[in-house]
């Protein structure tokens, strides 16, 4: 069996498309590599490009990916709605194929101590790869952000797992790690007030006491005059999107909001899809073989 490892690299670029164009040409020149899909946000002044390859290919990529980032971003003069703390500021490697969570908590640790070496950034592991409880969540390690780094690694608990102890001084610090599949999706209301989305956001978040596989947090976007709630779906099939999606629409209602708009950043798996076309289409005994083009793809 071919093995299959996705990695789904976010930057800290989202506006600059020549910057954005070369950094993912970067990654796409590597052999043995599939560059699926780059999605790019001018809010969030972050873009997130989803490749695909075995272990050896991967390790091309993702040093290609930092040759060409750290060259062409700068987080001295970055600004966005969304925290970041490097200039590829989340590496995370999730099992597809033919490889299991711990070969990608081991190619992790891998290409981060790589990372390090090669281009002088500090590395923390997150998720299933964290070298403590205390840094499994990539919020608490991304705490701080970029301005705030250097005196966070002041702390002894916050020495990198790979790297120097102070950030790099334009491409800051980086986490990486294997996790599990993870929709990045946007609800957008129609509404500029920021204190409405924070408390929806709040009411949907599992460390909140909302939905237990749910990261959210509120973002403007001040280029539409609305605010957004921006979501981390960390498990679809223990909370679907359709769940949180009517959650988020009767905490709006509330407020005399209406929602506008939502949308997947990046890639999404079409079981994800499926579950909500059967809850909002009230479909009965429906197979996703049933679809056309997944029955076409078993010939």
């Amino acid at each position: 069996m071919r093995t299959i490892i996705e990695c789904v690299a976010n930057i800290s670029e989202g506006r600059n498309r020549a910057s954005i164009d070369q950094i993912a040409a970067a990654v796409r020149g590597v052999p043995g590599l599939r560059l699926l899909d780059v999605s790019s946000d001018a809010s969030h002044n972050r873009s997130v490009l989803t490749f695909v390859g075995d272990a050896a290919a991967l390790r091309a990529g993702v040093g290609a990916l930092f040759e060409a980032a750290v060259a062409r971003i700068d987080l001295r003069g970055h600004r966005g709605e969304h925290p970041r703390m490097g200039a590829v500021d989340v590496v995370p490697f999730i099992p597809i194929r033919g490889s299991s969570m711990d070969d990608c908590v081991a190619l992790s640790r891998e290409i981060g101590a790589e990372v390090a070496h090669r281009f002088g950034i500090p590395v923390y592991l997150y998720e299933e790869s964290a070298s403590s409880e205390a840094r499994r969540n990539l919020a608490e390690v991304r705490k701080g952000q970029f301005e705030g780094f250097a005196e966070k690694m002041k702390d002894p608990r916050w020495k990198p797992d790979f790297g120097p102890p102070e950030p790099h001084r334009s491409a800051g610090a980086v986490a990486m790690g294997a996790r599990a599949f993870l929709i990045a999706y946007n609800i957008n209301l129609g509404t500029k007030e920021l204190a409405i989305a924070e408390r929806i956001a709040k009411a949907i978040r599992h460390v909140s006491g909302g939905f237990r596989y749910v990261k959210a947090m509120r973002v403007e976007l001040a280029d539409r005059g609305i605010v957004q709630v921006s979501i981390n779906m960390t498990n679809f099939k223990k909370t679907p999107l359709h769940r949180v999606f009517e959650c988020v629409r009767s905490e709006a209602a509330r407020h005399g909001v209406a929602i506008v708009g939502s949308e997947i950043v990046g890639l999404t798996p079409a079981e994800a899809l499926y579950a909500a076309a059967e809850h909002y289409l009230r479909l009965e005994g429906f197979s996703p073989e049933q679809v056309l083009e997944t029955k076409l793809l078993e010939e």
